[in-house]
Order: C-alpha cells, then structure tokens, then sequence
C-alpha cells in the first residue's frame, strides 16, 4: 500500500523544513509527499526546488494563487495529484515522529479513518528548535522530561508509549473533540466518494471536523490515533478566526439534517 502524505503549507519555510527532514527519517520508506501550498510566495517554492535535489524524497510541490485561506481547495487539488491508495493529511508546522507513516500504516482499515494527534510546543521551545542546524529527534526525545517540567509541551507519556490497534480506538459516533486536519488519514477512495474536503468553507475552522462528519456519515468508522501517531505542532499566532463560527454552523447544520432524516 503506497501512503501519499498531503503537507498543507503557507509562507513558513523554517517549519516545513524541519516537517519534510523529519519525514525523510521515517522508517517506513513508501510514501510520496505533496505539499498543498495555499498561495506561498516564490520563496517557498525556491526552498522546496533545492530541498528536493538534495532529498530522496519523493515530492510534489502543488500550489495556486494566493486569494485568501483556502485550505480544502488547495487539499483537493494536491488529493488530486497523488498516486498513494492512503492518505495523511499533515500541516507544515508539524514535525512527525520516525514511526509516524509506519503508525499510520498499522491503523489504516479498509472501512476505516484515523484521527491523530498532537502535541503542542510553546513558542519558546518553537523558536528554539526552529534555531537548531537540522531537525534531531534523538536529541528532542533526550530531554522530552525537561521540556514537559518547563511547560515546552503539553503531553509527555504519548510521546513515550506506543498503544496497538484496538476496538477502544473506535469513535461510536461523530464527536467534534480531537478533530484535527493537521493528522488526519484516509482511504483514497473514501476521499473521493465523499467529494474531499468542502472548497466552499474559506477562512480558518472547521473544514475537517465538516470531512469527517462526511466521511462518518457514509458508514466509516473513525478511530483515534492517540498514543501512536502524535505530531510535533510547532507553535504560531492563533490564525484570523472571522469565518470560524460561520464554518461551524455549517457543519452543526448538516449534523442536525442527518438526524431529522433518521427521525
């Protein structure tokens, strides 16, 4: 089974460095990387055209016009251009763990998506790292304890233990907890029965607690990834949030049709 790892990214070239050397240590090699890039500026596209004639990476740089925050267009487009039967779906300021693909590949059900995880890093510790000549998860992981004592990030033990597969993984209904498009894996072929993401909800929010819903509602079963796909959320400004309760309403209001239509 060929992953396709869909790396959503806009004008970050410091973070999505150290995103695509982390998923050049992966142990599991067979996989593609697209990077869904909502309108960077040529700088970005500069860094991606040298970082790939070093790497042994497979990557597609899919990009578009900047007109505003149009995540589930640009998500689409790059869907669009993957040759993989799975998808992962990953932001460009999240650093990924060496078993990350590997993790993904063990929870990947015919039937079945996955939700992952993060954790989160302040934005000392951010600016830290992001000062470092080249992404270490060993030296990371070497002061995991130091990090969580000093409040560098918000989880400690999911980056320690590793949980196997399991019907406790399974989400018995749509909850909006832990919905995060940041770590989020699917079946190609579920991507597309479902329309992918909604190109219509623009601005911040919402977009994928809308895919999953949607991918819920078709008879899939979700199931969490904690404690085995956490990603490394590096830390940012909170983004323009002026679209969010509208993206949201929309969601609550297709949740509320579907159960009128059970009634």
């Amino acid at each position: 089974m060929k992953i396709s790892v869909i790396v959503a990214t806009y004008n970050r070239i410091d973070a999505l460095n150290f995103v695509l050397q982390s998923l050049e240590t992966q142990s599991d090699h067979d996989f593609e990387v697209l990077i869904a890039d909502d309108g960077s500026s040529s700088d970005t596209t500069d860094f991606i055209n040298a970082f790939k004639l070093k790497s042994k990476l497979q990557i597609k740089h899919v990009w578009h016009e900047d007109l505003g925050f149009r995540l589930a267009l640009i998500r689409n487009l790059a869907s669009a251009e993957a040759s993989g039967e799975y998808f992962i779906f990953l932001d460009g300021d999240c650093i990924v763990q060496p078993d990350f693909v590997a993790q993904h590949r063990k929870l990947a059900k015919k039937g079945y998506f996955t939700t992952g995880s993060r954790v989160l890093l302040n934005e000392v510790l951010t600016k830290d790292i992001l000062s470092w000549p080249y992404w270490d998860f060993n030296q990371f992981s070497n002061k995991l304890l130091s990090y969580r004592l000093a409040g560098g990030i918000n989880k400690y033990w999911p980056l320690k233990i590793k949980l196997g597969d399991g019907s406790w993984r399974n989400y018995k209904k749509f909850v909006w907890r832990r919905i995060k498009g940041c770590n989020l894996a699917c079946w190609k072929e579920d991507a597309l029965a479902i329309g992918g993401f909604d190109e219509t909800m623009t601005g911040w929010g919402h977009e994928d607690a809308d895919f999953v819903f949607r991918l819920q509602n078709r008879g899939l079963i979700r199931k969490s990834g904690s404690w085995a796909t956490e990603v490394l959320h590096l830390y940012h400004r909170i983004n323009d949030q002026s679209n969010a309760a509208a993206n949201a309403r929309r969601v609550r209001e297709k949740i509320l049709a579907k159960a009128k239509s059970e009634d």
